[in-house]
């Protein structure tokens, strides 16, 4: 793609953000888009972000575990930019701020030193998190009816809606095994799903190297201090303003999130 083409569609993309609107899905427009494009359709999104006055404070993986992928119909994970206005604890006003809200339970990871990629290795993840805590990101996209194919996630930020983290259950990684904890997600008081760190990519440590090595190839670091959220354990979950969901983390803890 040309790159006026690339900005005219980046431009397109953050308008459909800032006015809460959906647009066909760029795989349709364009059938040409690669992946490629998609991710310098997504930096410029990005820098309309930051030109606006956020701030990144993080990176993400998605589309990590098997029931993502066959919710989505895509079937290998993309990668995004958390903003600090994308941040919010207690109570998270989707209705104001999101389009077709999905909630997912995730542990994020939060970094204390950088992560460059390629050849990070699981070891060199677990040696740079200060802490893992349990999370929610609710995923959002700006293409109508989710109908994506990886080219338009990627373009779309990674279909980067909001987050919650809780911070005050945060625990040192290398005293789990993260690939064998296991997570219950409630809604309204009810179960809805379970799920263990297996069902990313076999481990979230995994999704943390994968995230490294894949942003690496793009000249891209994890930082000191990013939040990282390493990819859903539990199907996508559609939510709306007055539900309330918990995200039980066996030997990590919990975290809830109101909707409004």
């Amino acid at each position: 793609m040309e790159q006026s083409l690339i900005h005219q569609i980046g431009d397109q993309m953050y308008q459909a953000l800032v006015n809460r609107t959906t647009i066909a899905p760029l795989t349709t427009t364009y059938p040409e888009i690669t992946i490629e494009d998609a991710y310098q359709i997504s930096l410029r999104m990005l820098e309309n972000r930051l030109a606006a006055g956020e701030k990144i404070i993080g990176k993400k993986i998605g589309v990590t575990s098997k029931a993502v992928m066959n919710l989505l119909g895509v079937y290998q994970p993309d990668f995004g930019f958390m903003t600090d206005a994308m941040r919010f604890d207690g109570e998270m006003p989707i209705s104001k701020t999101l389009i077709q809200p999905k909630a997912e339970g995730e542990l994020a990871f939060i970094l204390k030193k950088n992560l460059s990629g390629p050849g990070v290795t699981n070891a060199d993840v677990l040696a740079a998190t200060e802490a893992v805590v349990p999370c929610f990101e609710v995923v959002d996209s700006r293409i109508e009816n989710w109908k994506i194919k990886i080219q338009d996630t990627v373009a779309d930020n990674a279909s980067c809606g909001l987050f919650t983290i809780n911070e005050s259950a945060a625990i040192d990684p290398r005293k789990l095994d993260l690939a064998t904890v296991g997570m219950v997600v409630e809604k309204n008081g009810r179960v809805i799903s379970t799920g263990a760190g297996a069902a990313a990519l076999a481990s979230p440590v995994n999704c943390v190297a994968w995230l490294a090595n894949t942003l690496g190839k793009f000249g891209i670091t994890l930082n000191a201090g990013d939040v990282i959220l390493s990819g859903s354990l539990v199907p996508l979950e559609p939510v709306v303003p007055g539900d309330v969901m918990t995200v039980r983390v066996g030997g990590v803890g919990n975290c809830t999130i109101n909707f409004s």
